[in-house]
């Protein structure tokens, strides 16, 4: 039988219990020493850079945000912000 040890993300120590499920069904762990709650392989809440780009190339080609939102299943609010922060970065 193996044994894996599991460690807190926020304070490295390996006092974790099990506490429920997330909502995807990953199982959810909280730490005795610190008190908070993370999960076993937590995965990244952000699209693929490549992916970024083919959207706002979508929005440059004159697709609406309404549109974007049917097509490529991303929030409005989502594309605005990309948008923001492109326009940013070309600021001086």
């Amino acid at each position: 039988m193996v044994t894996i040890t599991l460690h807190c993300s926020h304070c490295q120590g390996d006092a974790l219990v099990r506490n429920g499920h997330a909502p995807n069904g990953k199982q959810l762990y909280r730490c005795r020493s610190c008190g908070r709650q993370s999960r076993e392989n937590p995965t990244p809440h952000t699209y693929a850079q490549a992916r970024r780009e083919e959207i706002l190339q979508a929005y440059q080609e004159r697709s609406s945000l309404r549109g974007l939102t049917r097509t490529f299943g991303v929030s409005r609010t989502t594309v605005s912000t990309w948008l923001k922060k492109k326009s940013l970065s070309f600021l001086p």
